[in-house]
């Protein structure tokens, strides 16, 4: 178990004080209880208070939802286990006063007796006290056989409503009234692609393989209703919100809300995607999406996986949703509002020009150089992991492809001619450092040809480039340990011994550390493993020897 702790039963005191140091607008109580710090004037002001919680590990739920607009306190338990009902109980008397408290608890045994037990208490003191128990878990049907649905991300939306109407005055049963409204309009469902760790097990509670997906999960790490290969992006999305459109019983019109969250170890980039989808996929069956949220909201630990929250929404309920608030992990409010130009249209092209056909000579050697890389890309990738970032062969394949594909954009008028297309098609599409420097030895080819240079001069002035624009010499252990030796050689026309030379300076780079590069930050740890940049030039430049030969290049 690799995890940034101490020891796993000071955990949960030890997370709380960090986030209430970082927080001066809440403080904590014993027991695991955060509440503002301006709870004593709402008490006094007469407005209802909120309490949420549960088991630690869905951060920043709860503690991040404790502010203005949201909940006046949060009481959390130990890793993934209910607060006991003296410590709801603490809370409910450090914030609660004749306006009385709403608690908004999720549906887990323990949540449900603990916090309702407090309540029970509470009134008996003379503290007035509501319970609202979310249950918008989709993948399960209400059943005799199980504890019901379970609470889910939806239970952040049903904060928000809450909050934002005691938040405005309104008195406990109207609160009250609204929240079991927003826990009956909401349904979500979640996949995981891995287990979570709790801190005092030491090792994950799901035991996914490599190819495996979970569907319908809950939030502690236990197994969904079903696992099965990981599909893509689209498919989990589609299948996700079929199974909450038929839940909620959707048709074409309806208003919903959409609450993309991240269940831990998903990426930004990931989470953009899935949210690409699902809009686009209520959108394409009618239903309006008024609002959307894309981040981390409550989580499982460190699970890779996401959920979809989507709650039907009335004018009511969107403006609360919108009222202001001010905590630590509820974005503002404009930040919910779906973007209707997501995407910038490029200006209107020029009518296309009629060029003369490529030379077909010059092209069968283009072809070869860009089917080689294609062909190495997981070669490349593989070996630029072990010393690199891991996106070279990906990278110089994306742009082998598109040179393939815009063959007929570009100009034959001559060689210099379609080399430069060539060069603008890179630097297009390919990524990195590799794009810039292929583009400039293309580039700077180009203009040698179009100064009646052979192509082995041609060439050696395009390695120039690309040391002038890197910074780079040779012994760098960069992509000019293959191609200073390669133009050096070529001067005798024959390509094989262009070939021969430029392995030969690749070979060499397995034993030079790097000062250039990614691989410059690895230190001795590269050595033992060639350059990928100058293996690169080493794969099309056999490849092209392979193709020109018995020719020679003049």
């Amino acid at each position: 178990m690799k995890k940034l702790i101490n020891a796993p039963a000071d955990v949960v005191p030890e997370m709380l004080r960090g986030f209430a140091l970082a927080n001066p607008a809440l403080m904590l109580l014993g027991d695991g209880v955060v509440i503002r710090t301006d709870a004593g004037q709402l008490k006094a002001a007469g407005q209802v208070a909120l309490i949420s919680g549960g088991g630690a590990g869905h951060e920043p739920a709860h503690a991040g939802y404790v502010g203005r607009g949201m909940l006046t306190a949060a009481v959390a338990g130990d890793v993934f286990s209910s607060p006991s009902a003296d410590a709801v109980l603490t809370a409910i008397r450090a914030v609660g006063g004749p306006a009385g408290v709403l608690l908004i608890v999720k549906n887990y045994t323990g949540d449900r007796l603990n916090f309702g037990l407090a309540a029970e208490i509470a009134r008996g003191e003379g503290i007035p006290a509501e319970v609202v128990v979310v249950a918008d878990d989709a993948a399960l049907a209400d059943s005799d056989e199980n504890a019901g649905r379970r609470g889910l991300a939806g239970t952040v939306l049903v904060h928000k409503i809450a909050g934002a109407a005691a938040e405005a005055g309104q008195p406990l049963d109207a609160v009250a009234r609204l929240a079991r409204a927003a826990a009956g309009s909401v349904a979500t469902m979640g996949v995981a692609l891995s287990g979570c760790t709790v801190p005092a097990a030491g090792k994950p509670g799901l035991d996914l393989g490599p190819d495996e997906i979970e569907w319908g999960l809950g939030i502690h790490g236990e197994p969904g209703v079903e696992r099965g290969p990981i599909p893509t992006a689209d498919e989990i999305v589609d299948r996700l919100l079929g199974r909450l459109s038929a839940d909620l019983d959707l048709a074409g019109g309806d208003r919903v809300v959409l609450l993309v969250n991240n269940l831990g170890g998903t990426p930004a980039m990931e989470l953009g995607i899935i949210a690409h989808r699902a809009v686009d996929h209520l959108a394409a069956r009618g239903i309006v999406v008024e609002r959307l949220w894309v981040g981390t909201f409550l989580t499982a630990l460190e699970m890779a996986g996401c959920s979809l929250s989507v709650a039907r929404v009335s004018d009511q309920a969107l403006a609360l949703l919108d009222a202001p608030s001010q905590t630590v992990a509820w974005p503002a409010a404009h930040l919910g509002r779906v973007s209707s130009h997501p995407e910038t249209r490029p200006a209107p092209s020029k009518p296309r020009e009629l060029k003369p056909a490529v030379d077909e000579s010059l092209w069968r050697s283009v072809a070869v150089v860009c089917n080689a890389l294609i062909a190495v890309e997981q070669q490349l990738t593989d070996l630029d992991q072990l010393v690199g970032d891991g996106d070279l062969g990906i990278s110089l394949a994306r742009g082998a492809q598109a040179v393939l594909a815009a063959k007929s954009d570009y100009d034959g008028t001559d060689h210099a001619s379609t080399l430069r297309g060539i060069a603008a098609t890179i630097r297009r599409t390919v990524g990195g450092t590799s794009g810039p420097l292929y583009a400039a030895l293309v580039l700077r080819t180009a203009a040698a040809l179009a100064a009646s240079h052979s192509w082995p001069e041609a060439f050696e002035q395009g390695v120039d480039a690309v040391a002038e624009l890197g910074g780079a010499e040779l012994g760098d252990r960069t992509m000019l340990d293959a191609l200073i030796p390669a133009a050096a050689a070529l001067r005798t026309g024959v390509l094989a011994d262009a070939v021969v030379a430029a392995r030969k300076g690749t070979d060499e780079t397995a034993g030079i550390q790097a000062r250039r590069g990614r691989s410059s930050y690895l230190g001795d740890r590269a050595l033992g493993t060639v350059d990928p940049g100058a293996e690169a030039v080493v794969i099309w430049l056999d490849a092209l020897a392979t193709e020109k030969a018995p020719e020679q290049v003049s």
